[in-house]
């Protein structure tokens, strides 16, 4: 790297991100993990990540890292900065985190790069983890439970069309918590977050309307 005037002489802490992934399986939210395949940590389960190159934002590293590790294109959302000087073996590493909500069913997962594979687990049901990857877990799913009150964050679980009853399903899983039928439909549709496609879906019972985020 070329010096200039204004390099000085402070460390350069490495700067790294991890990407909590989220999905539904059934009404069970889903985080995806992957197998490290490089010390440290070899073989453990952790959080799709990696280290920012000098030429890019941490969001597009991220993002680069998510797909280069999992097959995965995701928008991501900002959790927060986790800098514990003893929270990597290898250096000072500050990481990043970011959350991605995605549909499960159109998602094919491709362990690569430094993954030796990759693979979704149950929130509920997670092995242990490497780094301080539980703390960033806990941190992202506290952050998605937020951000699902305040906007259609949960429709990104779905398809791109979905029903009210699946939609508040995804809005249970991610927020931990039961909401009434009928008040869920009046928030979501006075907060104007979906529109009706003016399709209906018929299942077992009466058909039910089809709506997307509007």
């Amino acid at each position: 790297m070329t010096q200039t005037p204004y390099t000085y002489a402070p460390p350069h802490p490495a700067i790294a991100t991890d990407i909590v992934v989220l999905a539904l399986e059934g009404s069970t939210l889903g985080v995806l993990l992957i197998e490290r395949g490089e010390e440290p940590h070899k073989g453990a389960w952790a959080l799709p990540g990696g280290f920012l190159r000098p030429d890019e934002t941490v969001e597009a590293c991220g993002m680069r890292e998510l797909q280069e590790e999992t097959g995965i294109r995701a928008e991501v959302d900002l959790v927060g900065v986790f800098s514990d000087p003893t929270r990597d073996p290898r250096e000072r590493v500050v990481s990043i985190a970011y959350v991605a909500c995605v549909d499960h069913r159109t998602t094919r997962l491709r362990a690569a790069s430094d993954a030796a594979a990759a693979q979704w687990w149950p929130a509920t049901d997670l092995p242990p983890i490497a780094f301080d990857h539980a703390s960033i877990l806990a941190a992202a799913l506290a952050k998605a439970a937020d951000l699902a009150r305040h906007r259609p964050l949960a429709a990104r679980l779905l398809p791109e069309s979905f029903t009210l009853a699946e939609l508040q399903e995804a809005q249970e899983a991610l927020t931990g918590r039961r909401v009434d039928k009928r008040n869920f439909r009046r928030e979501v549709l006075e907060a104007g977050w979906v529109r009706s496609t003016g399709e209906m879906r018929r299942g077992q019972h009466r058909p039910a309307e089809v709506w997307r985020v509007g």
